[in-house]
């Protein structure tokens, strides 16, 4: 039968290897984060570590037949370095959240002290465990779970970031390549006016002053022509870049143009609440706060910072008996248990009762006399104040970024409508009638040559008005926070917030 001692060391045993077999499982972290990247741009991929062979045949297939703009946002969510390595945060982040709740391990004290005589020496031993990590616990993990939670916002808001920016990469590459044609057909444009003062100075009508105009307005179209050509290098670069891709960025086969023009109006009250609501970079700021609590909550908690209680066992010395035969002694010991057998060499009282061993309950405590952690609670306090601080910056930056955004999309709309149905037009048509009527000779070739260039101009401005339109969705998206087509409709964008998503899982704080 189990001595009290022994119960007590077998039960502190069995507690350090049941709390023990805790293990580190990010993977409902990771899915939550990209459920977060799903309702912030409507593409729930996102890089998990481990995946990686998965990923490489995923990309390759979405490269296999041309790249839509859906496609290079799944393609950047999946292989973009940067973001690969920041998935690695949310494991570590769950890694600290299963160290918080981990008992410190039990210690273990051994003393030997050998008597100057010799003879049996005295052992000094004891086991004992760290009661306060028994209310320390709960806060630590309080804490932890608020800093997974804001590195799983942290790292979906760099993915929805990411998205936005491959977006817009995207579009670049598709107005540089727009402008590239836009600019070579200008340049066969002003050929054309070049053969037609040729022919007008042949016939005796035009003179060399209008060749050599038109021959400066050609070289002007070749020269745009080149630098277009490295514009449009330097953008599938980029593009390619937040891809996670090597391969020749020229060959990067875009399927998609820039998006139809938009001509809803624009509730920026509405999208200001909602981003309020739903920004993920608010939402981690809100964590933060929380963990900043959490933080102080657990240097209060360290005034004592442990307590140990345990077992302590003692046996005294004893030196050299006198007279005392150990050779007879075991001879006697062994004819009288029938076979061979130690002596007993521990002397007894009178009562019978062995008194050489001592064993009973222990406590250890750490005095806060000189060090009661003021520092230390001092700098938490700091840090919730500057976590409230931070959110309130982050608030009123999320707000100005929505308004802005509300207005130079309503802007770019505007004018792209107006250079489509009216500044186009009209270029095209003092071109023409210009053209004919130098022709005719009603002209001067000055006039001709202020036309083409206005029509020239235009043409290449529409693709830029186009270009900052189109830019305007993914800028809409990345200001509030979730799709523009949820943007659009009527309201009925999902607003749930970061703990309406957080499912705890055993030992995480609810």
């Amino acid at each position: 039968m189990l001595t009290k001692t022994a119960k007590i060391v077998w039960s502190l045993g069995a507690l350090t290897i049941t709390v023990g077999c805790a293990t580190v499982d990010p993977h409902l972290d990771y899915a939550r984060s990209a459920q977060y990247v799903a309702d912030a741009t409507g593409y729930g991929e996102l890089y998990q570590p481990g995946d990686d062979q998965v990923i490489v045949a995923a990309v390759g297939e979405l490269l296999a037949d041309g790249l839509t703009l859906d496609d290079a946002v799944r393609v950047c969510l999946l292989n973009n370095p940067s973001l690969q390595a920041g998935a690695f945060d949310v494991g570590m982040a769950r890694a600290d959240l299963v160290q918080s709740g981990l008992l410190s391990n039990p210690s273990l004290g051994l003393a030997f002290r050998l008597p100057a005589g010799g003879g049996l020496s005295a052992i000094d031993a004891g086991i004992a465990q760290n009661i306060a990590d028994f209310w320390q616990i709960p806060v630590r993990k309080r804490m932890a779970g608020r800093a997974l939670d804001r590195t799983i916002l942290e790292l979906a808001a760099s993915a929805t970031d990411l998205a936005a920016r491959t977006k817009l990469a995207y579009f670049e590459v598709v107005a540089a390549r727009l402008l590239h044609t836009t600019l070579e057909v200008n340049l066969n444009i002003a050929g054309e006016l070049l053969e037609m003062a040729k022919r007008r100075k042949e016939a005796g009508a035009g003179t060399e002053v209008d060749v050599n105009l038109s021959r400066a307005a050609v070289l002007k179209g070749q020269l745009d022509v080149v630098e277009s050509r490295l514009a449009m290098a330097e953008s599938s670069r980029s593009l390619a870049l937040l891809l996670g891709l090597t391969d020749d960025a020229a060959q990067l086969d875009l399927r998609d143009g820039f998006p139809p023009q938009l001509h809803d109006s624009i509730d920026g009250d509405r999208l200001v609440e909602l981003s309020r609501e739903v920004r993920l970079d608010l939402q981690a700021a809100r964590q933060a706060v929380r963990a900043a609590d959490a933080a102080l909550e657990e240097q209060l908690g360290l005034v004592i910072p442990f307590v140990e209680l345990g077992v302590a066992f003692e046996r005294a010395e004893r030196g050299r008996s006198e007279g005392n035969n150990i050779l007879a002694n075991t001879a006697a010991a062994s004819l009288a248990g029938g076979g061979l057998t130690a002596p007993d060499l521990g002397s007894r009282s009178p009562g019978g009762r062995d008194t050489e061993y001592s064993t009973g309950p222990s406590i250890s405590l750490e005095l806060p006399i000189f060090d009661q952690n003021q520092a230390q609670i001092a700098k938490a306090q700091y840090a919730s104040r500057q976590a409230r601080k931070m959110l309130a910056d982050i608030d009123r930056r999320v707000v100005r970024e929505v308004r802005g955004a509300c207005d130079r999309a309503a802007t770019a709309w505007e004018l792209a409508d107006l250079y489509e149905t009216e500044a186009l037009p009209l270029a095209q048509r003092n071109l023409e009638l210009s053209r004919r009527a130098y022709q005719a000779g009603k002209t001067s070739f000055l006039e001709v040559l202020a036309a083409q260039r206005f029509f020239l101009q235009a043409r290449s401005k529409y693709v830029e008005l186009q270009h900052a339109a189109a830019d305007t969705i993914p800028d809409l998206e990345r200001a509030v926070g979730r799709p523009f087509d949820e943007l659009f409709a009527g309201g009925g964008a999902s607003t749930t917030n970061a703990d309406a998503h957080h499912t705890p899982r055993a030992g995480e704080p609810s």
